[in-house]
């Protein structure tokens, strides 16, 4: 390109330098001028053309931070047992035993003896006041105590409402089986349940509560980013040609070897002797990268629900699409003899199988078609959820659909 613009300058220059003192040398001169600029004009017509009509991946623009984790900086999985009091008759039942254990030993703990025989025994105790919960809690990375973390509590009874409840204090254990939180606190529930006279009413789930900032953090999940030789970094979605274009952009940015894709999903970052990991972090994390997204159908068979993604890339396919539909009615009569007469009623069972066979419709995908035309020809045809699953199904095993296609 840059050869051809040189050549044409060198030509407007040579004519330029040469004096042409009558009107029709200088017509001339325009017209040769025109001619140039009239091929340059085409030359870059062409040459954008071959631009668009070369195959493009599909790529996204996004930072390191978005599409990535660090290996070893995670969350981690907290999960208590406690007890909820302040219900308004809505807890637990007496055929919930371990509520009731669960309050005698909270009881003696505070001093209080039960009685385990007679009229005042734990076994006679009614507690529809109280309900045996589960807590659990995400405990964040680089927590430390003091800090307050959100904890959901559900019903481990048959407590038909939390509603108006407070959480007992209760301590969250990790998976070491070590205290890390303690929780406690009044219930928000998202919903309601009422009942009276036969009739109720209920809105969402009022057997499963929040409490914001409701947990303590008691023990510090330590990580020693000093002794860190190598920083990891583990891509979201696995895949090779994304883990490589990472490591490039982040060697572009340190201004060293420092990042190799060690497979699809991880990319290795060195430290240097006595570095700064957290500020390492920092600038790793900002970097702006290439993510190369695969081509991928989501299908729920069990809500009928269909996620195509824009990437994917479809192959001329022609499909022919019908259904056979069969019903089976069976009715109950009652066979009885006339007045008079002699004979049994009995109760007859008759059944009657109807089938339909609906007409075949056709869809033809052209080359160069997309998803958007064939969710288009889809509508055109009336197809449901599960007949557009079938035929995504039939259009993989075909080769027509260039994408992963996943079943959930």
């Amino acid at each position: 390109m840059c050869e051809i613009e040189g050549q044409l300058q060198m030509q407007l220059n040579s004519f330029a330098s040469k004096a042409i003192p009558s009107p029709g040398a200088a017509r001339a001169k325009a017209r040769v001028q025109r001619a140039i600029w009239w091929r340059l004009a085409l030359v870059v017509a062409w040459l954008l053309l071959i631009a668009l009509l070369l195959p493009q991946e599909v790529e996204r623009r996004t930072q390191v931070k978005d599409v990535t984790s660090i290996a070893g900086i995670r969350d981690n999985q907290l999960v208590g047992y406690g007890l909820v009091v302040g219900l308004r008759g809505s807890g637990d039942s007496q055929e919930a035993i371990f509520p009731y254990q669960t309050m005698v030993s909270a009881l003696e703990r505070m001093g209080v003896t039960v009685p385990q025989t007679g009229a005042l025994s734990a076994s006679n105790m009614m507690l529809k006041n109280v309900a045996a919960v589960f807590v659990v809690a995400t405990l964040p990375p680089f927590s430390e105590p003091g800090s307050k973390l959100d904890v959901t509590v559900s019903s481990a009874g048959d407590a038909r409402s939390l509603e108006g409840g407070v959480l007992l204090m209760t301590p969250l254990y990790g998976p070491d089986g070590q205290i890390y939180a303690q929780a406690q606190g009044e219930l928000v529930v998202g919903g309601y349940m009422a009942a009276a006279g036969g009739n109720a009413r209920q809105v969402n789930y009022p057997t499963t509560a929040r409490i914001p900032n409701g947990a303590l953090v008691e023990r510090a999940v330590s990580i020693d980013l000093a002794g860190m030789h190598t920083v990891s970094l583990l891509l979201d979605n696995a895949d090779f040609h994304t883990a490589e274009g990472m490591a490039a952009a982040i060697n572009r940015t340190l201004g060293a070897d420092r990042a190799h894709a060690m497979d699809s999903r991880e990319v290795e970052i060195a430290v240097k002797p006595k570095e700064d990991v957290a500020a390492l972090l920092d600038k790793v994390e900002e970097v702006k990268m290439d993510v190369y997204p695969r081509a991928r159908v989501v299908v729920n068979e069990r809500t009928g629900t269909v996620v195509i993604g824009g990437e994917v890339r479809l192959q001329p396919v022609s499909i022919l699409h019908g259904g056979l539909s069969i019903n089976v009615i069976s009715q109950v009569m009652v066979s009885q003899p006339n007045a008079m007469s002699t004979g049994n009623t009995q109760v007859v069972r008759q059944t009657a199988v109807q089938a339909q066979d609906k007409p075949v419709n056709e869809i033809d995908l052209k080359e160069g078609a997309t998803v958007e035309d064939l969710v288009q020809q889809l509508q055109r045809i009336g197809a449901s959820a599960r007949d557009v699953i079938s035929i995504l199904q039939a259009m993989k095993e075909a080769g027509a659909l260039e994408a992963d296609l996943v079943v959930i």
